[in-house]
């Protein structure tokens, strides 16, 4: 009698561009939570420019990146970038350019209000509806209640005071990355 072997179908390809590599860690944390869940994700988190930059470059930087990627390997089911708010705004010409490129491409674009920094802090106990109206007032705030925070955080350490329960939080409040985590099957759907 001849087995059988049982066929494990392909993980789903997730591509996070990240702007810098606190948004790197926060990706991996993400990785790790899908695995966790046993969702059968393969999630690509793909460090854009260190230390962050311009919307337009940092969306045409990740449509370059995800295609070179979706060439080579196969298409992506989902495709999202984090971007920081506080830049937004700055030359309107060139945001209407990126939100034209990214949805060109396909990629989702997940908005930190102003920074990555705030929406770390809104995934804390009793933070949730903090709204730092700065990047140096939220890294402030955040440090003021996570005092081994430094940056970049890698997922190891994030992991420590960030699980399932946080990112439901947080997700709660940030519409932008709930809907990316729900199309990944992270959050219940609404």
């Amino acid at each position: 009698m001849s087995r059988r072997r049982a066929t494990i179908p392909p993980r789903q390809r997730i591509f996070l561009g990240c702007e810098g590599e606190s948004e790197q860690g926060y990706g991996a944390l993400l990785s790790r939570l899908a695995e966790e869940m046993d969702l059968h994700l393969a999630l690509q988190v793909t460090l854009l420019r260190p230390g962050g930059g311009d919307p337009l470059d940092l969306v045409a930087l990740a449509a370059e990146l995800s295609g070179r990627a979706e060439r080579q390997r196969g298409g992506f089911r989902l495709k999202a970038v984090l971007l920081d708010g506080d830049k937004l705004g700055e030359s309107p010409d060139r945001d209407q350019r990126m939100y034209q490129l990214a949805g060109a491409n396909d990629l989702h674009l997940i908005w930190q209000e102003p920074c990555h920094e705030a929406m770390l802090l809104r995934h804390l106990p009793a933070c949730r509806d903090l709204r730092p109206p700065t990047s140096a007032a939220a890294l402030q705030e955040l440090t003021r209640r996570w005092a081994e925070y430094r940056k970049p955080m890698p997922a190891m350490r994030l992991a420590v005071r960030i699980g399932r329960p946080e990112i439901l939080q947080a997700s709660a409040v940030e519409a932008d990355l709930r809907e990316f985590l729900r199309r990944c099957g992270l959050v219940p759907p609404e």
